[in-house]
């Protein structure tokens, strides 16, 4: 073999084998109680009528922490105190920072739905900041870019989410992006793939 199909193969073999779903669906005959008592707490929250799917089939591997999970997550996306757009707007921001591909597929139809500017989607997708945002999406999109990037935010940004959205957007909205990035980062473990069908934008890896 030369040297031109050995670098090839190191660069096509990766590829294929992120491609590789670590954790598929367990057959429901495989369950055990824990994991079956899991999914008919999740098939009674109001996102989980067809079962698990996306990340709770790997978190199954885990039911408590998928139990609790679960319920965090179901205050966050439906309960939330920010505004049902900002709440898709901070989780399609939480998917490309994660390249969560799965995440994304789910979520930017619902951000679209919810009234987030495709252009503004759009941009997040190219990771690069909008171009034109409404004042509420700017004061989200600099406090979740700030903590994304940061891991942190300044006392600007920080005085402008308080001001905007009280301390309990701030923690709800904190909390939000806590929850998205865990299940990005368990999707990405599990190499869970995309949405088949799914027309959103596909995501690229953010350079290292």
């Amino acid at each position: 073999m030369n040297l031109c199909s050995k670098a090839f193969l190191l660069f096509v073999l990766p590829a294929a084998m992120l491609a590789q779903d670590r954790m598929p669906a367990i057959p429901a005959d495989k369950l055990n109680p824990a994991q079956k008592k899991a999914v008919e707490l999740l098939v009674a929250t109001p996102r989980g009528a067809a079962g698990p799917t996306g990340p709770f089939i790997p978190l199954l591997r885990s039911p408590e922490l998928m139990n609790r999970l679960q319920a965090v997550g179901e205050y966050l996306r439906f309960h939330n105190s920010i505004p049902q757009k900002l709440v898709e707007m901070v989780t399609i921001m939480a998917a490309r920072q994660y390249a969560q591909q799965y995440e994304w597929d789910a979520h930017y139809p619902l951000a679209l739905k919810a009234g987030l500017p495709a252009d503004t989607a759009n941009a997040i997708a190219a990771g690069r900041r909008p171009d034109t945002l409404a004042p509420d999406e700017e004061v989200a999109y600099t406090f979740v870019t700030e903590l994304l990037q940061n891991k942190s935010v300044s006392d600007p940004t920080y005085a402008s989410m308080t001001a905007k959205f009280g301390e309990q957007g701030v923690i709800d909205t904190t909390g939000l992006v806590g929850y998205y990035s865990t299940l990005a980062m368990i999707l990405n473990v599990a190499r869970a793939p995309g949405q088949p069908g799914s027309t959103a934008p596909k995501l690229a890896l953010f350079p290292r």
